[in-house]
């Protein structure tokens, strides 16, 4: 079976139109820096700070587009833990009870009463990409990578959809703990057994 090729993903945002025009100023549009993995998804020139509720700092945020339905930002939990941010592990645009912060930009300000999240590790496939793995949105799966601080990495949320195309996302946190790079693989582990 082929690698699955690892995106590690620092801290960013994802916002409204409505948020993005109080940050940026009215009819905003974000400008493209780069293109990212999934279709039509990519990161923008533009940044904004997001302080948590006690006042900590995370300086110069990248957003990422395009805008969507309801404004995330995602942290590390070391992020969490420094800057003192409430930020549970949920999956993309699972935000309902999670942290709050406040977001600053050059023309405004914008408090998020809920938002912050740590986003659990997870892999995109396509129809057929997920046909050919045998597996299904929803599947929890284990990941395996190489290194010398290889190991498996448990609870991989699996994302089908036609829309994507094949990434497991990973964020800072676990690419420093297994010294990885986006541009890596990783071996897909349904299942294992741990002996003792």
């Amino acid at each position: 079976m082929r690698k699955i090729p690892i995106g590690v993903s620092g801290r960013h945002l994802h916002l409204t139109q409505a948020h993005l025009e109080t940050l940026f100023g009215p009819g905003y549009q974000l400008t493209v820096m780069k293109d990212l993995s999934q279709p039509g998804q990519y990161a923008a020139n533009e940044k904004v700070d997001v302080y948590s509720p006690a006042g900590k700092l995370l300086a110069g945020v990248r957003i990422l587009g395009p805008v969507r339905p309801a404004s995330q930002v995602e942290i590390s939990r070391s992020d969490a833990i420094r800057g003192k941010f409430v930020a549970p592990v949920r999956s993309s645009g699972d935000v309902a009870g999670s942290g709050a912060c406040k977001l600053v930009g050059p023309a405004g300000e914008v408090e998020l009463t809920e938002g912050v999240i740590v986003a659990d590790r997870h892999i995109h496939f396509n129809l057929e990409e997920a046909s050919e793995f045998g597996v299904k949105d929803g599947d929890v799966v284990s990941i395996q990578v190489a290194g010398k601080k290889g190991g498996i990495l448990d609870n991989v949320l699996c994302r089908v959809s036609s829309k994507y195309a094949l990434d497991c996302h990973l964020d800072t946190d676990d690419g420093a703990a297994f010294e990885l790079s986006t541009g890596d693989e990783a071996t897909l582990v349904k299942s294992y057994t741990v002996t003792k």
